[in-house]
């Protein structure tokens, strides 16, 4: 448990750290409230919170590699007691979004300045790609995405490897192709996307993610009213303190090869 001396002391030498531009990881008891274009509640259990210089927020589950709840960089991250609770909040205005973070037990803190400047190259399969698309999005298809599903089964129609939402609200279904994207890739992305309007409604929005698209297949993709994104598994980029940086070609370019 955390006392609510504690919870004051430790308040303040997180705020403290995140000053000096520190990395701080805690190991907790927590529960977490999302609010923004829609709401959700994580009840408390043992999580690991990562706080960056950026203002980015993670919160990841003792399972699986994407956090259960995060924030982006350029939040504005704030930690005070309520008590003999330490409450963590990463709040940003456009769009208008808080995450709040309740840590009831603390079992492990720690606060470090880190430096990386190195660089890091991946030469990545096409599941790869489609992961390092749901951690950086904006990295990689030059906007600000939330995923939905990684994967998602649309009925009978297949899965789709990447469902996500945009800023406006809208679905976006995500298709990724290793190899020069062709004619066929096309309408399986339009199958997709066709499948979400009909299950979900609202506009959705199809993207078609590769290293290159054919002509014949870029020219299919416009009168469909599709986007495509250059994505190179080759590409070398520079690290940042962030999520795992992988690849982007030609960060959010369109157009065929």
């Amino acid at each position: 448990m955390v006392g609510a001396l504690e919870a004051a002391e430790i308040a303040g030498a997180i705020s403290a750290a995140l000053a000096r531009r520190n990395v701080v990881v805690i190991v907790a008891t927590c529960s977490v409230e999302y609010e923004g274009r829609a709401r959700s509640r994580l009840s408390e259990g043992d999580r690991v919170v990562i706080i960056k210089p950026d203002g980015a927020v993670l919160v990841h589950r003792p399972h699986g590699s994407l956090p259960v709840n995060y924030q982006p960089e350029g939040s504005a991250v704030s930690v005070r007691a309520e008590g003999d609770v330490l409450v963590i909040t990463a709040a940003r205005p456009r769009p208008a979004e808080r995450l709040t973070i309740r840590v009831r037990r603390i079992l492990h803190l720690i606060t470090a300045e880190l430096k990386d400047d190195a660089e890091f190259e991946m030469w990545g399969s096409e599941d790869e790609l489609r992961d390092a698309i749901a951690l950086d999005p904006e990295l990689l298809l030059g906007e600000r995405l939330k995923p939905v599903d990684v994967e998602a089964k649309l009925g009978r129609v297949g899965f789709v490897d990447l469902l996500m939402v945009d800023e406006a609200g809208n679905y976006v279904v995500v298709e990724v192709k290793r190899e020069e994207a062709g004619v066929d890739a096309v309408f399986q992305l339009k199958r997709y996307v066709s499948y979400v309007q009909r299950a979900l409604g609202g506009r959705v929005r199809g993207i078609l993610a590769a290293p290159s698209i054919t002509k014949r297949a870029f020219a299919l993709l416009t009168k469909e009213g599709l986007e495509f994104r250059r994505v190179d598994p080759k590409a070398v980029v520079k690290a940042k303190s962030g999520l795992p940086r992988f690849i982007n070609g030609d960060k959010g370019q369109d157009g065929a090869q």
